[in-house]
């Protein structure tokens, strides 16, 4: 069905033009007709037609103003110009505003209709781009909450890589490197300050999480968890690391007004702690203060940098710097550790360089602190008595630059314990990975078998194998079945049955298609090269 708008100040027109349309085109179009401009631009609001035939020349407001006008709101409508007017001027004003035809009159009624018949396919064309959009919009809707929920649960137990992140941020179109966590927790009553039978109130929500992310978005744009126990953690993205009074007053104000609208709507009470604005990657450290919050105070709504949650540090303490050291201990990297170190070093020095006493005490403590980090990363075996010798040289130590330097190498030393234990581990892994499959790929081996075999997570397993070898467990292993193909295809007589079945593969046909697909050219074909 069509809905097609003429708009002429003739009536003799306007019935000529009805009478060839119905006529050729019958139940398939729905026709309103108007005389002057302000007639047309009221009924185009009303009647939303697909196709408008406008005249130029109408009372009152000219074609031209009236179709500049309807496109205002229905940008949609596909336009033809039916005019005895003949000035280009008009023609290429028509044209610039989208009229895909300018018609003179008298119309030739073969022109006509292939004029019509032409922004009929104009309109088909715009309805499955439509579809497609609602199509892709409502994959969106299905795949965007599980997206979501990945990125929160990579932010919040440090499951990640750089380039994990990285691939959220684009797919999610995030663009900021900071960011802020809210703990939203719900409950079927308070008392006391503390929510009860959150257990229930989860499970009623569960149908209802469509809703509750409709309404959290329209207050903050935000990244969403699904629901955790009775907690949705709610992540926003920040442009700037620090925010100042009157923002921290404005996200309170709509977390307010957000509680009292989940409030009325979703038969529940709700609470939400707001944590401080951190990097990506110390976005648990956030939700924690927001967790933190909800317990020291009974408000429905707490930020942390009211009730002070966390430590507090004197003005110029270079909080950054310390966590930056601590993170690249964590992760093994080495040049990270000992940038970092170097930068505090000097903060020390040039802040304090009259405090000899509290400079090593400082360092001592951040040498064992690294040191606990590692032993609990596994790096090494913890003995008692591993750090007899720390008090006599940190106090033996004479000069600032000494001083660093056993700074400087126990950090170094930590951080390259944890990441020697992390690829020791994956060596070993991937070592009994490549034996295991060297005496089964024969076999119908699965990703599974080898890693029940080896004894960790098929996920774990997928990971570390593509970072050791360079390619996933399916191409490794079929580029041993088709080494050893081709082995057997120089060295044997066999039939290509049985080198199918040798190399693993119970389908000749596949195992031939596997073949070429990898080698260039068919088993028999490589044979007869040979």
């Amino acid at each position: 069905m069509y809905r097609i708008m003429i708009a002429d100040d003739e009536g003799i027109v306007i019935d000529s033009f009805k009478f060839m349309l119905e006529e050729e085109f019958g139940d398939n179009i729905m026709i309103e007709t108007a005389k002057t401009g302000r007639s047309v631009i009221e009924l185009a609001e009303r009647f939303r037609p697909d196709i408008a035939l406008m005249d130029i020349r109408m009372p009152g407001i000219n074609g031209i103003d009236a179709i500049r006008e309807i496109r205002k709101r229905n940008p949609g409508i596909t336009f033809v110009v039916i005019s005895a007017y003949d000035k280009f001027g008009y023609a290429q004003e028509a044209m610039s505003l989208g009229v895909i035809d300018y018609l003179h009159k008298p119309v030739d009624r073969k022109k006509f209709m292939e004029t019509v018949r032409k922004a009929m396919a104009q309109v088909d064309v715009d309805r499955d781009k439509r579809a497609k959009e609602l199509e892709i919009l409502e994959k969106l809707e299905t795949v965007t909450p599980i997206l979501e929920n990945g990125l929160i649960y990579n932010l919040l137990f440090q499951d990640f890589s750089h380039d994990d992140i990285q691939n959220f941020k684009n797919i999610l179109e995030i663009t900021p490197d900071y960011g802020y966590m809210m703990a939203l927790t719900f409950g079927e009553d308070k008392q006391e300050g503390y929510l009860t039978n959150g257990v229930g109130t989860s499970v009623r929500l569960q149908n209802k999480i469509r809703d509750l992310r409709e309404i959290i978005k329209s207050y903050f744009d935000s990244v969403i968890s699904g629901i955790m126990g009775n907690k949705i953690a709610i992540f926003i993205p920040c442009d700037k690391k620090e925010m100042d009074y009157n923002e921290r007053i404005e996200i309170i104000d709509n977390a307010r007004n957000m509680v009292r609208r989940l409030n009325g709507q979703m038969e529940a009470v709700f609470r939400v702690g707001i944590g401080s604005i951190r990097t990506l990657d110390s976005q648990m450290t956030s939700y924690n203060e927001a967790l933190d919050s909800l317990t020291q105070s009974s408000g429905s709504v707490v930020h942390a940098a009211d009730i002070s949650v966390g430590p507090e540090y004197e003005a110029d303490y270079p909080v950054d710097k310390e966590t930056l050291l601590f993170d690249a201990v964590k992760k093994g990297d080495q040049e990270g550790a000992v940038a970092a170190a170097n930068q505090f070093f000097d903060w020390m020095t040039n802040s304090y360089s009259g405090y000899t006493d509290d400079i090593k005490l400082k360092t001592l403590e951040f040498v064992l602190r690294a040191e606990s980090l590692a032993y609990e990363k596994g790096a090494g075996v913890y003995q008692f008595r591993s750090r007899q010798d720390y008090l006599s040289i940190i106090n033996s130590t004479e000069n600032y630059e000494s001083l660093r330097k056993w700074f400087i190498d126990k950090l170094s030393e930590a951080s390259q314990n944890v990441k020697s234990r992390r690829e020791n581990r994956s060596n070993g892994v991937i070592d009994r990975a490549k034996d295991y499959i060297q005496a089964n790929f024969q076999n119908d081996i699965s990703l599974d078998d080898v890693s029940r075999e080896i004894d960790i997570s098929p996920y774990y397993f997928s990971k570390v194998f593509k970072e050791a070898t360079g390619e996933n467990f399916i191409d490794y292993i079929t580029g041993l079945r088709i080494d050893k193909a081709k082995d057997l295809l120089e060295n044997t007589d066999m039939s290509m049955k049985e080198i199918c079945g040798e190399v693993g593969y119970s389908n000749p046909n596949y195992f031939s298609r596997i073949f070429k697909k990898v080698v260039g050219v068919s088993p028999t074909e490589y044979k007869g090269e040979v």
